[in-house]
């Protein structure tokens, strides 16, 4: 597998910001290869909806596709047309649409369109007939998540419709595809159960007269998992930016990943602090000796979850802590002992690299009680971007 290093060395945060987001690009790269090694004979679409997961739409599409990704994904089509303003000619495929979307521009621009239901496909043809040219689509098909994606007794129209919409060229099906409900949990019954139910709706697509270049079903969790599950394209999406999907059978390291984002503040002050003394709204949280008080430029307007108060692990000058009291809009407090040499302007990092020995995007997850996804992915626009390895060919 991969031989790429599984640690970055990030140079200092810039100084005078109150706090950056550092995203390896490289790492994105690197991370893409290591799955297209898993992916065997299937493409890669890297999926960069949600800003690339907080990392940056643009750059962390470049650096995918320079790691070898073929196709890239997004779930709304504004997404999809600032890849396409922005001279990026690979396919694209946007996937979550509401009714009356026009999709005049997606057909001009070449984005690939999924469709999962007759309103979806009516709106292509219209946008097809319109701009004279031949829609590309991927049919959705719910196999048993509960979400996006056709299923009975509709499925036989819409697949009966995209049949007859082909043969008139209004539209060509490039695809068919799903979306596990326990892809993290490879032995559940539902993977199983969901695959046969995709290899039997691609079955009935060939009956009904369609040949869909790509089939895919396989998220990050199945790319590294499951190789059955495969087929012509896999769709991962964490995984590109060096988190693990399964975090109770591995580490990012242990897939030959590595976190492509660092999160770091400036702290802004440091103040000697008596015994007794409550700290931040509500006095959750209260001294029990003279202590130092740091605190971090940093609040929920940015991403860091309310709910680590008390417990969002952040470390500074190598050694780590927990949030002392609640997290507030803009800013919260370390409780960092009497024997700290902590000054105003040192480094505080939320989550960075864990085989460097920082906290992780994982280690907040597992604090507040949510999933690796959303602690990226909530990162908020007020904090800056600064991208490692932008310069690379």
């Amino acid at each position: 597998m991969s031989t790429h290093p599984l640690t970055t060395v990030f140079a200092p945060a810039p100084p005078g910001l109150p706090a950056c987001a550092q995203v390896d690009l490289q790492a994105v790269s690197d991370n893409v290869r290591a799955l297209k090694e898993r992916a065997g004979a299937a493409e890669v679409m890297a999926v960069v909806k949600a800003d690339a997961y907080g990392h940056g739409l643009l750059p962390s599409a470049r650096a995918a596709l320079r790691g070898g990704a073929t196709w890239l994904g997004v779930a709304q089509l504004a997404e999809a047309l600032q890849l396409r303003a922005a001279g990026v000619t690979a396919p694209v495929l946007s996937w979550l649409h509401v009714p009356g979307q026009d999709f005049t521009a997606a057909v001009e621009a070449d984005v690939d369109v999924g469709v999962s239901t007759l309103w979806s496909l009516a709106q292509v043809r219209e946008a097809a007939s319109a701009t004279g040219r031949t829609a590309r689509v991927h049919l959705k098909v719910d196999t048993g998540l509960g979400r996006n994606g056709a299923w009975d007794p509709e499925l036989d129209e819409i697949l009966t419709e995209s049949a007859r919409l082909q043969a008139e060229h209004a539209l060509e099906v490039v695809g068919i595809f799903s979306h596990f409900a326990y892809a993290d949990a490879p032995g559940h019954p539902t993977v199983e159960a969901q695959q046969q139910r995709f290899e039997g709706v691609v079955a009935q697509a060939r009956k009904a007269g369609l040949d869909p270049a790509v089939r895919h079903l396989a998220n990050s969790a199945a790319t590294l998992t499951n190789p059955s599950a495969h087929y012509d394209l896999v769709r991962p999406g964490v995984s590109v930016y060096g988190l693990s999907p399964v975090p109770d059978l591995g580490a990012p390291e242990d897939f030959g990943l590595r976190e492509a984002m660092r999160l770091v503040a400036r702290l802004s002050s440091v103040k000697d602090c008596p015994a007794g003394q409550g700290v931040s709204y509500g006095h959750a949280y209260t001294t029990t000796a003279q202590t130092r008080l740091g605190l971090v430029p940093m609040g929920y307007s940015d991403g860091v979850p309310r709910h680590a108060s008390g417990v969002g692990p952040v470390q500074v000058a190598g050694r780590r802590y927990a949030v002392a009291g609640r997290v507030c809009m803009d800013q919260f407090v370390l409780d960092l002992g009497a024997d700290s040499s902590a000054t105003a302007g040192d480094e505080a990092v939320l989550f960075g690299v864990g085989a460097a020995g920082e906290p992780t995007a994982q280690d907040w997850a597992e604090a507040v009680g949510t999933i690796n996804y959303e602690i990226v992915t909530r990162v908020g626009a007020r904090v800056p971007r600064q991208y490692l390895g932008e310069d690379l060919g």
